[in-house]
């Protein structure tokens, strides 16, 4: 019997259309009368450009709310973000929060919430538990399938001096609603859509086997497995089929609940140096540690990768034939049959995705690994791999997706 204490702060609201009921969930939240109501949104250029945020402040406007827009907010969102915020924040005195966006919207109003209701700066909250106050009530609204930014209660924020990723997490932070709106979605661009979601099943895989899992969590990590690796592919191929796009969103959503109560493992640790030092983004260098940590943990525990395959019995046993996304994801299907099968498997998304397979392709010089692996040592995703990793087993990891020697 394993232990457990299980929380979920977050209300969910799923279907297409549902950016609608934005204003109602608003005035349900907001400590104040409707009339009385300011809602700081924090959106980026991207959506703004595609129009959701516009649709998202009509929504609210409509209801009776005063709104500001704060769309200074790029990917791998830094100190320096969340500082312009929380001077917009200071002048808009805002009494609710909607994050809209992808994780780094997200994860930006959640260090702005951070500043303005306790004081201090970013470093200040940097682990866990360390908020010295309520907070304001926030709405997420995801528009991509990636982080499950909107059902936990950390944010990922990059020091902008040191570049160290720094996660900020309190029960507190916690979005109090999510709006999850598959059609908001549709508008991804085809490279967004394979990072996020690869991320998204990198989510799902690492959930299902760390140190800290529990029945509930793994739960929520084999059901957003079985949405996300049966649409991932389909969604690249049909980027209009709003099924496929629901799935992925719902996906994305179920695997963020199992990160808020199982962690993550070390293709994350490995990961986040690559971002920090290369600027890479965070879903490619996911995707270029993940197969290494699978067949790495694989040798102790291929057990539990069977039985997420054992979930996707569409994968198991057949050959998967695709039509490659771009020019070099040109590659023969792959046949898809037992346990070890999950590594192939993700590498022939991969490549069908069109994303990069080794470090050497995203020139990342080779006498720089050690360094890396010293820095993933560090990380905290890493202390909850299922087999633990010193920091030359770390380099190792490093060394097979390098590429050819």
């Amino acid at each position: 019997m394993t232990p457990f204490d299980f929380q979920l702060p977050t209300r969910i609201l799923f279907g297409p259309g549902k950016i609608a009921v934005l204003g109602e969930v608003a005035r349900e939240l907001a400590a104040k009368k409707q009339s009385q109501g300011r809602v700081l949104v924090v959106s980026d250029p991207g959506i703004v450009a595609a129009g959701h945020t516009e649709q998202g402040i009509g929504v609210l406007q409509q209801a009776g709310w005063t709104t500001q827009l704060f769309d200074a907010v790029a990917e791998n969102p830094t100190t320096v973000h969340v500082a312009s915020g929380l001077e917009v924040a200071r002048d808009f005195q805002p009494n609710l929060i909607v994050g809209m966006g992808g994780g780094s919207s997200m994860d930006c109003a959640k260090g702005i919430n951070f500043l303005y209701s306790c004081s201090g700066q970013m470093q200040d909250y940097w682990g866990v538990g360390k908020a010295t106050g309520p907070l304001l009530p926030m709405i997420a609204i995801p528009t991509t399938a990636g982080t499950g930014s909107e059902t936990q209660s950390f944010a990922l924020i990059s020091d902008a001096t040191s570049h160290v990723k720094m996660a900020c997490g309190d029960r507190r932070v916690a979005f109090r609603a999510a709006i999850l709106d598959p059609e908001l979605t549709l508008t991804q661009p085809a490279r967004v859509t394979a990072l996020t979601g690869f991320d998204a099943m990198a989510h799902a895989i690492e959930t299902y086997v760390t140190s800290r899992r529990n029945p509930i969590s793994r739960s929520f990590s084999r059901e957003a497995w079985r949405h996300l690796a049966s649409h991932y592919l389909p969604a690249l191929r049909e980027p209009e089929n709003l099924e496929h796009r629901a799935s992925m969103q719902w996906g994305a959503c179920l695997a963020g609940l199992a990160i808020e109560n199982s962690m993550l493992g070390a293709a994350h640790a490995l990961a986040n140096p690559l971002t920090a030092n290369f600027g890479i983004a965070h879903g490619q260098a996911v995707a270029l540690m993940l197969p290494a940590v699978v067949r790495y943990n694989g040798q102790k525990i291929g057990s539990q990768y069977a039985q997420l395959l054992a979930a996707t019995p569409q994968l198991t046993g057949t050959t998967i034939d695709y039509k490659p996304f771009s020019p070099t994801g040109s590659a023969p299907p792959a046949r898809v049959e037992g346990p070890g099968a999950l590594v192939d498997f993700l590498i022939m998304a991969r490549r069908a995705a069109g994303l990069a397979e080794t470090l050497e392709c995203c020139q990342v010089p080779r006498n720089r690994l050690p360094e890396l692996a010293a820095e993933a040592s560090q990380q905290w995703t890493g202390t909850f791999n299922p087999v633990p990793l010193s920091e030359d087993e770390f380099r190792q990891l490093y060394e097979e997706a390098y590429g050819e020697s």
